[in-house]
């Protein structure tokens, strides 16, 4: 009997642009060119990542299809269960928090017909804004629902160490972001003029309005705002740039497929949220060799940007500071772009699938072992929840709640 994990499972809501899903879709494509079998599990295929999943990559459609809404991740945690109660992958692979609420319904299977589970921890478990009391509730939350999780993947060291705090056992290992291609793509000159680019969803946690407000401290005719993405915040971020007096040198150019033309462009990145995982962008912005200017959201910025001339970093919310580690970027010479791209280099998407496969594997191989030195048990039977009922019902065919989408 194979010790490998040959066939992995993959649960996402659906496709958008966000940062687990898009990880989740690379790390997909790379294993199923590496020969897993691998199944995209999805409430429903919409979004925009649907256009880079490889041919490779097996996706199943919740039938009928799960959109957003109130109380659809609890749907979709059921549907998830019923799949691989009847499909019976080697691994189930969670990809963030926001996917966590199916490690709860795997919890009612029986032992022989849960996989493997490998859950990723994509934001912090301490954020900012939530305060002590609030605290203990989420983290008991938490390990209820970790407590039959096999391994956890954090993306820091310091999500590492809060994981076994709050989880109460050491289940978890870091293993970086694969938010860079394997190739060198730092660019070339650096870039000319000051342009400062900011990206990311106009919504308030990420901060745009304090983008603009640091940018009007700046008081340089010469410097360039463009704050790339869309969102419902647009018309207000727009109408502070008039307000502030800079709409002249702000640009929203909306939503774009690609950052990184924009980044070619760019002098220096700007990330100004209130809170984030693990901020790929920071990783994306040194790799194509520009430095950064960010506020202490992320592990990211403490790790990657604490000292000249890669950025700097500036307490949450501190236009002023974020409004300094600008002037300073843009008064010193442009740093060597492959210097800063050799700083991300261990963010590279080939080392990092093989890490993720590693687990997978090892998980695979303890589970066996132990199956192997336990009793015989009479198999139970496979129950399958049909996607929008509440209540468990016995399926003729299991793929009544689910199908396969071209």
């Amino acid at each position: 009997m194979s010790q490998s994990a040959r066939t992995i499972a993959i649960v996402l809501h659906d496709l958008p642009l966000g940062g687990s899903e898009r990880i989740a879709v690379r790390l997909a494509n790379r294993w199923a060119a590496s020969g897993r079998t691998v199944t995209l599990f999805c409430g429903a295929r919409e979004g925009p990542l649907a256009e880079l999943i490889d041919a490779g990559v097996e996706v199943v459609e919740c039938d009928p299809p799960i959109p957003r809404g109130p109380g659809s991740r609890k749907r979709l945690a059921r549907a998830a269960a019923a799949y691989v109660a009847a499909r019976r992958p080697d691994i189930l692979f969670v990809p963030g928090n926001y996917h966590w609420p199916v490690l709860s319904a795997l919890d009612a299977l029986p032992t022989d017909q849960r996989p493997g589970v490998v859950a990723q921890i994509s934001t912090p478990l301490y954020r900012h804004g939530r305060g002590k009391i609030a605290q203990i509730p989420y983290n008991l939350r938490t390990r209820r629902q970790f407590r039959n999780v096999d391994r956890a993947i954090s993306l820091s060291a310091e999500m590492t160490k809060d994981a076994d705090h709050v989880l109460g056992r050491r289940i978890t290992q870091c293993i970086r972001l694969p938010a860079l291609d394997d190739q060198d793509h730092a660019f070339l000159p650096s870039a000319d003029g000051k342009i400062i680019l900011a990206a990311g969803r106009l919504v308030a946690e990420k901060g745009f309005d304090l983008a603009l407000r640091a940018f009007a401290q700046l008081d340089d005719e010469a410097a360039r705002l463009v704050v790339v993405g869309e969102g419902p915040d647009r018309a207000k971020l727009a109408a502070l740039a008039i307000e502030l007096g800079v709409a002249d040198r702000v640009t929203f150019p909306g939503y774009v497929p690609d950052v990184r033309p924009w980044l070619r462009a760019a002098r220096a990145f700007l990330l100004t949220s209130y809170y984030e995982g693990y901020a790929a962008v920071i990783v994306e912005a040194l790799g194509a060799g520009r430095p950064v200017v960010s506020t202490d959201c992320t592990a990211a910025a403490r790790e990657l940007l604490t000292s000249a001339p890669v950025g700097h970093v500036a307490p949450i919310g501190d236009v002023s500071a974020l409004a300094e580690g600008l002037r300073q970027v843009l008064a010193k010479p442009a740093p060597d772009p492959h210097a800063l791209a050799s700083l991300v280099a261990d963010y590279r998407i080939g080392p990092i699938s093989d890490a993720y496969l590693q687990v997978f594997d090892t998980v695979v191989a303890v589970r066996l072992g132990a199956a192997s030195a336990a009793p015989l048990k009479t198999a139970a039977r496979v129950f399958a929840i049909p996607v929008g009922r509440p209540a468990p019902a016995m399926l003729a065919t299991p793929q009544a709640a689910w199908r396969r989408s071209a």
